[in-house]
Order: structure tokens, then sequence, then C-alpha cells
């Protein structure tokens, strides 16, 4: 069963700052365009298989690990919740869920 993906606001905002990041620090906008491409094509896929990712500790949220990028979603009866891509190269510090 096909499931619509909707991107949380948060989701959203910190995804925006990733690919801002490679952006500037990159002064191109070719890095930012493959990791783009790449979430979003795997985005795609979890349209279609919602549990290829592994189960967390919290209820419904799964994650999958693409490289140095991992998709924090939630699985509803009627769509998945991007919920937070994280650049595993980050302060964890920063991490939270």
């Amino acid at each position: 069963m096909v499931r619509g993906i909707v991107w949380s606001k948060r989701a959203e905002k910190l995804f925006f700052d990733i690919l801002e990041f490679y952006y500037v620090r990159n002064k191109s906008k070719t890095y930012s365009r493959k990791i783009n491409s790449e979430i979003k094509q795997l985005i795609k896929i979890l349209a279609k298989q919602p549990f290829l990712g592994r189960k967390t500790k919290k209820n419904n949220i799964r994650v999958l690990i693409k490289g140095n990028y991992k998709i924090f979603y939630e699985i509803k009866p009627e769509k998945i919740v991007i919920l937070l891509v994280w650049d595993t190269r980050q302060n964890p510090e920063n991490f939270k869920l």
C-alpha cells in the first residue's frame, strides 16, 4: 500500500539547513543537489515500503539510514510523517527527536 508522505515543519527546516550549510561551505549547489536527490528518492521508496527502516525505542517511529544521513519517520494509517533528517556529522548534543 502506497502511503502519502508529509514533512513536519521541523524536518523541512532542518533539511533545508543541511542543504544550505553545504551550499555555503562548498560555494556550490552540486553537493546539496546530490543530497536532496538521494533523500527524496529514498523517501519515495518509503512510501511503498514503510517498514524498511529500523524500529526505534519510540512507538511507530523508525529510522532509515543512508550514508551520513538518518531519516526518522512515523508510520500512520494513511501517511508517513518525516520527523527529522539528521546529518550524523553534526554535534550529537543538538540531536533531539
